[in-house]
């Protein structure tokens, strides 16, 4: 995980709300697939549409341009519709981005054995 950063939010919804969410994150999605630090990002859900998770990898330069200036402009009713319970971060930290997602409950772990291809 050198010079990156891994995240994983897990969200809380009400079902009703899923089908508002669903259409908020197009454009976010969408945004974020030109950040060129950004190497996955994608939304899953569950079965009864109660909990959303987002998988998130970034070069560790480019999380905090994707949180400041790509996901502002959708945070306010982002976080009307979703609630963050968790959100485990693995990799490359720099205090600026403790900072930020300290903000958001962040969970720090530190990668100690392993691999990725």
């Amino acid at each position: 995980m050198q010079n990156e950063i891994y995240s994983i939010y897990h969200l809380s919804i009400v079902p009703s709300d899923f089908g508002a969410f669903k259409e908020l994150v197009q454009p976010i999605v969408a945004a974020t697939s030109q950040e060129p630090d950004t190497t996955i990002y994608e939304y899953v859900v569950n079965a009864d549409h109660t909990a959303v998770h987002i998988v998130e990898r970034y070069r560790t330069s480019g999380l905090l341009p994707h949180v400041e200036q790509t996901f502002t402009p959708f945070a306010e009713r982002f976080l009307k519709l979703a609630k963050i319970e968790k959100l485990f971060v693995y990799g490359d930290t720099t205090p600026e981005i403790r900072a930020k997602l300290d903000g958001f409950g962040a969970i720090y772990l530190t990668s100690f054995a392993g691999f990725s291809r």
